[in-house]
């Protein structure tokens, strides 16, 4: 419908010669078939799943799905940790012909019972810590609850399904008594058009949208990473870290995965460096999919601390001799990751600038990507030997980018995106599909930047979060954050404006300072000191004016971007 609305027209990339490949499920099909008894799936601490298990699994919940009355088109909910079964519900309910409503499990009650209620779900599956906070008066159309955590069935008001489930160990004991073979496992074939997934965004700028993913944004982005991830091959263990309810993680950690046949194994806790190494060591995965956060902590705390001390903080400033210190920093970090690391791909958030000075100097193998989840997610991406620095990438396969500035290589302008991977819509809120899109098609994506001559392209910022200066300059509050969170004893920060002025709100690094010896009285001399310092990188039209700390951590999206509407 918004298609027709908007008129943007049909992609004919997607009109290749029609072989067995060319649609999403007959890609997770075929995997599933050519990897049928090698692993496909590991819990934390958990259970393996191999790919003819999955199957079996699939086929288990696409009886109840019957029994439960539920029609193609119909909307199903996933709330919950990463875990195989949110895998596997998920494919259950794209191969059944329902849509999934993926919800993010960081999301509060509220918000995760607008979300179900909003989307008109008739089904839900839940962890069941997170079913046991909801208001069911919150949710009336939703007729069906089943367990992450066990599959149980957590709430029906069908009584086919309560005497399904109840007959359900005897039933698909008979069921199976031959076996379940590759041949028993047999998915429809969609329509490129068809709904697929309703993500609801994150929310860093405002309440959350369902995007609208036809499969045709599946099929775009999954066959890209199958392209361009040539190091990928199946049996190869990943590691699944960022929120599988994510765009991000979903299309890279999940179903690039499958449909390549390697073995996902699922964190399970908050990937701190302490949990990240001992999983990476034992996993030992060729591709690390993570956001900055992450990879900035692992630098400031686990690697430059060792090069400021003792002979290596001589040797690092002696040309010659410094390449072998990061030859050495380059082992170690790949070492860190497992040993037979390829590639990290870094997305979600802006790289701090001197760390990837740092990474460069390395040469560590890391590149960083663009996209949102309305184009599911990918726009940009580049292997990480033609990577250029602070790029995020070139325009992928199937998409076009466009600036809209006068001179897109040297003026900023808001990046402009259309494609295989774009989005239908917003999930009923056709005002916000008709402002987001032009008139001829283009995703307004929010974002400002630049792009080369290469199609690789240059962020410098938000649309919403330019701060327009004193004399009618463009400030850009991202590129001050960058050079406040440079500071050791930054944890984070925002710059905003007030009374046309550039106030600093600053998250301190209590470890650093206390390493320091840093008590709560020196906090605002060494604060004072590097606002000063940061100044003096600045123009004078954007000189940070003063600052105040934060005793908490800003509040954030699960893909750990700030959520900066709360704070303006």
């Amino acid at each position: 419908m918004f298609l027709r609305i908007l008129n943007i027209p049909k992609v004919e990339s997607l009109k290749i010669e029609q072989m067995n490949l060319n649609t999403f499920l007959s890609l997770i099909e075929q995997s599933i078939r050519n990897h049928w008894e090698m692993p496909a799936m590991t819990d934390f601490h958990g259970n393996t799943f191999c790919y003819k298990d999955f199957a079996r699994e699939i086929d288990r919940l696409h009886d109840y799905f019957k029994a439960a009355g539920i029609q193609r088109g119909d909307k199903i909910s996933i709330c919950g940790k990463n875990s195989a079964r949110w895998a596997i519900s998920f494919f259950a309910t794209l191969s059944y012909g329902a849509v999934v409503v993926s919800i993010l499990h960081e999301f509060d009650r509220a918000s995760v019972q607008f979300i179900v209620d909003h989307s008109d779900s008739r089904m839900l599956f839940a962890d069941e810590s997170i079913w046991n906070e909801i208001d069911e008066k919150s949710i009336p159309k939703v007729e069906t609850v089943f367990s992450l955590d066990n599959s149980s069935l957590l709430k029906s008001v069908s009584d086919e399904l309560k005497q399904f489930h109840a007959n359900a160990p005897a039933y698909f004991e008979k069921k199976y008594d031959k076996g379940f073979f590759v041949n028993d496992i047999v998915f429809r074939i969609e329509k490129p058009e068809e709904l697929a997934v309703i993500n609801y965004t994150s929310g860093t700028t405002s309440s959350p949208k369902g995007v609208m993913l036809p499969y045709r944004s599946l099929w775009s982005n999954t066959k890209f990473a199958n392209d361009s991830l040539w190091f990928i091959r199946s049996g190869d263990n990943i590691v699944c870290m960022l929120p599988m309810a994510h765009a991000y993680g979903l299309a890279f950690e999940i179903l690039n995965s499958i449909s390549m046949g390697c073995h996902i194994h699922f964190l399970g806790k908050t990937p701190s460096p302490k949990i990240l190494l001992g999983m990476f060591s034992k996993v030992k995965p060729k591709l690390v999919l993570a956001v900055p956060l992450i990879i900035e902590k692992i630098v400031n705390r686990n690697v430059l601390p060792k090069l400021n001390q003792g002979a290596a903080k001589i040797l690092v400033k002696i040309p010659l001799l410094n390449s072998i210190i990061y030859n050495k920093v380059r082992r170690s970090m790949i070492k860190f990751f497992g040993g037979k690391l390829v590639e990290v791909v870094i997305g979600g958030a802006a790289l701090n600038p001197d760390v990837e000075r740092f990474l460069r100097k390395t040469r560590f193998p890391y590149t960083v990507g663009y996209g949102m989840t309305e184009c599911g997610p990918l726009i940009s991406y580049t292997y990480w030997i033609t990577y250029k620095e602070r790029s995020c990438g070139k325009v992928v396969d199937r998409m076009e980018v466009t600036i809209d500035s006068g001179d897109p290589q040297n003026i900023v302008g808001e990046i402009l995106a259309r494609g295989s991977n774009l989005m239908l819509g917003y999930y009923k809120n056709e005002k916000a599909t008709r402002e987001t899109f032009t008139d001829d098609g283009w995703l307004k994506t929010g974002d400002l930047g630049t792009m080369d001559g290469d199609n690789f392209i240059f962020i410098r910022g938000r649309n919403k979060n330019m701060i327009l200066g004193p004399s009618g300059q463009n400030i850009y509050p991202e590129e001050i954050e960058e050079k406040i969170n440079s500071s050791p004893f930054v944890s984070e920060s925002l710059a905003v404006s007030e009374n046309e002025k550039i106030i600093a709100l600053i998250v301190p690094d209590k470890e650093a300072l206390q390493e320091e010896g840093a008590d709560g009285q020196e906090l605002n001399a060494v604060f004072r000191q590097v606002i000063a310092e940061v100044n003096t990188q600045l123009p004078s039209y954007s000189k940070i004016a003063s600052f105040r700390i934060q005793e908490e951590e800003f509040e954030k999206t699960p893909k750990r971007s700030i959520r900066r509407f709360k704070y303006l």
